[in-house]
Parts: structure tokens; sequence; C-alpha cells
């Protein structure tokens, strides 16, 4: 029997810490088995798949953090479940170690020809899959063909674009450019998950779009000059500093994200990481940094099922999470979870629909109300923040969330007291039916 706590290291990291040549040995002989940017833990995990593959153990129990669930590196478990079988795990569990609070997975897994008894969370089940979740099996979810073109990660800047308030109004402020036009062109707002989880930063960022030319970049001339002194050194150093790196430009931009919102004079955003789950209102004009997910949707109805347990329940189901923070992706958590109508088939006139914005709308008013009250004083207005807030969850709030609930609830056709894990059925079951009839 192999029993272990293996080494972890997420797959962003992995290169950096244990360098190129090493990386690329590990991939060349995991190659088919283990993803490229896998976290390290799930070679560790394959390795002793494979020796209980060769009969040379029966049994293992090795620890990871609960990543281990979902993305690429839930590839390792469905290989562990057809080659063996999994008869024990603890899925989501806290784990304190010197003071690190992280959540982690237990997983006890053999060549599947032994009659034990399978426990998942200290409960017996009948089937434990390789998402560490029982007899409903979420890893049959797909993504809906319905859901495309609406959730997104942010922009990812790669280098310091951004900007304080301050130098930003003084940019704006200057006269226009030998091109005739005003530095508003490329310098905007921005915001990142503390704008959402506290308060608001006043950042700025130079953004230069998506394939501006370098000499339409340097016909602005004040930005410009920021980027050349502050960015082109951080590119450079990362062996990205010439032109046809379009070192000017952001590492990531996100060219379908902001197509898509555009049009739009306010969009939905969420935080990519925190421990709650807080969806809220974003100007047009702001430029999403990548530590945020964000919807193309402008209407209170889309605002409101995002909001509601429902939503929250298959995030949480479907995510995995950061230390003791779940993390919400777009691919995972959203484009899968099936709304009560397809995204752009909502009824025009339907009093369900209308319900939902309704209690969404009072939601969204009654805490911008407790987060900007009228005449607080700067140090009380530090103190009220959406962590603060759905910490404490006073009552008003849990009202809102309730009539928001019951609607979102109407709208699908279920009752006020369903279960969690009911809610859970219908959602898988609603997902494998709409998948199919794509």
């Amino acid at each position: 029997m192999i029993v272990g706590n293996p080494p972890f290291l997420g797959g962003s990291k992995v290169r950096r810490e244990l360098g190129d040549e090493y990386v690329a040995d590990l991939w060349k002989l995991y190659e088919g088995r283990i993803p490229a940017g896998s976290d390290l833990v799930c070679y560790w995990f394959e390795r002793v798949r494979s020796l209980i593959e060769a009969a040379k153990a029966k049994y293992a129990g090795l620890l990871a953090t609960n990543s281990i669930r979902g993305g690429v590196n839930r590839r390792v478990l469905e290989r562990i479940k057809r080659s063996g079988d999994i008869f024990f795990a603890e899925s989501d569990r806290p784990w304190i170690l010197e003071g690190a609070a992280v959540r982690v997975s237990m997983v006890g897994f053999d060549n599947g020809s032994s009659e034990q008894d399978r426990v998942l969370d200290r409960a017996p089940v009948d089937h434990i899959g390789a998402d560490l979740t029982g007899d409903l099996d979420f890893t049959m979810t797909t993504p809906l063909p319905e859901n495309e073109g609406v959730g997104f990660r942010g922009n990812q800047k790669g280098a310091p674009f951004d900007l304080l308030g301050s130098l930003a109004r003084q940019m704006l402020a200057a006269p226009k450019n030998v091109n005739g036009r005003p530095n508003s062109d490329v310098v905007r707002p921005t915001a990142n998950g503390m704008d959402i989880t506290r308060r608001p930063r006043d950042m700025w960022i130079i953004d230069f779009g998506v394939d501006m030319p370098l000499e339409a970049a340097a016909l602005y001339e004040m930005t410009f000059a920021y980027v050349e002194k502050h960015v082109h050194p951080v590119r450079a150093a990362s062996g990205r500093g010439t032109e046809e790196d379009r070192w000017w430009i952001h590492e990531r931009p996100r060219p379908a994200m902001r197509a898509a919102i555009a049009p739009l004079q306010r969009y939905i955003a969420t935080t990519h990481t925190s421990k709650h789950r807080p969806f809220v209102w974003l100007d047009g004009e702001i430029l999403p940094d990548h530590a945020l997910v964000v919807f193309a949707r402008d209407d209170d109805y889309f605002f409101g099922v995002l909001h509601s347990r429902a939503h929250e329940l298959w995030a949480l189901r479907m995510g995995t999470s950061l230390e003791d923070r779940p993390r919400y992706t777009p691919t995972t958590c959203f484009e899968t979870f099936p709304l009560p109508w397809p995204p752009g088939k909502e009824p025009t006139v339907d009093p369900l629909v209308e319900e939902i914005a309704e209690a969404a709308r009072a939601l969204d008013q009654l805490r911008n109300n407790w987060l900007n009250p009228e005449g607080a004083a700067e140090a009380d207005l530090k103190k009220r923040t959406l962590t603060n807030l759905y910490n404490a969850r006073p009552t008003w709030l849990q009202n809102a969330h309730k009539h928001l609930d019951e609607a979102v609830l109407a709208a699908y056709g279920w009752p006020e007291g369903i279960a969690d894990e009911e809610i859970l059925k219908n959602l898988l079951a609603l997902n494998l039916q709409r998948s199919e009839s794509d």
C-alpha cells in the first residue's frame, strides 16, 4: 500500500520553480498521460496509478489540494477510474498547517478488483466520480453551446501599464496629441478583484487595444513615453521586448471579451477567486483585469440568475479553490450552467423574468445603499466592503437573497423548499438534456 502527501505546486508555477529543462523532461516522460499545465501533484498520482496497474502495489491513499477535482488536473483521476477505481475520498476538507488554510482532497484508489465499500465525505455511496462527487456524476456535464460568447476572463496586462488616478487625470487633461486625438483614447479606468471585494481603488490603465501598430501608439506622446519607460524594460527582461512581440500591447488583451462588452453601457463581473461569490455591475468604460470574470449582459434578469443560490451551488460544485477561496472560471462554472432559459431566448414579456429582475434590482440597490451611505465619514466607508457585508450577512441581506432565490426557483419550476442536492440533481439533468438536444 502506498500512502503519501506529495508536494504541491500549481500548474502555472511549475516552470518558474523547476526550470525549463526539468519541465521539458517531465512533460516528455508523461506525454499523453498528464496534460501540460497540470499541478505537480498530478504526476505523483499518475506514477502511483501506473504502479498499481503493473501490480506493484494494491492500494494507495494520496493527498492533494481540492483543485485535483477539476480542470486539467481531473484527467489523472479519470485515468485512475479507467484502470481501477476510487474507493475512498474526502472531496473538500479544510487543512491548516503552520497558519496556512487550504482545502484538500484525500483519495484512496486501487485496481478496481477489491470489494471494499465506497466512502465519500464519511458517508457510504455506490459510486465516486473522478470529480470526487457521489452518485451524481458531474463529470458527465458538457459546455452548452447556448452559453458561448457570454462569460470571459478579463484582460491580462503582463507588465505595469496601470496608473494611479492622479497620474491618469494628468494625462487626460493634457492637450491633444499630434494626431489630433486626446489621451482618453488610450487611458481608461480598470478594475480587479479588490475593487469588487473591498473599495474602488481609482486605478486606470494605458491601453493601446489589441492590435494598434507601434507607429500609431507612439503618436500618443505622453502615454507612449510612460510605457517606454515602465513597460518596455519589463518586457525586454522577459525576452519579449521587440516590435514583433508587440511589447506595448497587453499580454492577453482578450479581443473576444472586448468585442462582447463594447456595445454595453454596463456589464456583470465577479471575482475569479474569493471567499464569497459576489456579482456586481461595472461601467462599460472599465477594462476588467484578469482577476475578474465578466459577462456580456446588461439586464437585471441575467444578473439575478447569476447571483442565485442555484448558480452558486453549481459554481461551488463545478469549480475548484485556491487555499480556502473558491475559484470561478467561465468554462467550468458558467458554460456548463443551464439557466432557466438559454441565453438570448428568454421570454420578452414574462412575469417570471420580471420577478427575477425586480429582486435583482432590489438586492443591488440595498447593497449600494449600505456600501455608500450618504454623509458617511471616510473611516466608515473603508469598512464598508462587500467582503465585510457578506461576512456579517445581516437580516436585510438574507431577505433580499431569499426573495431572489424564490424568483429564480419559480422560473425553473422548482419548489421554494427544495434541498441543495435536489437543485444540483435537477441542474445536472437539465445540462444533459440540453447538451443532447444541441
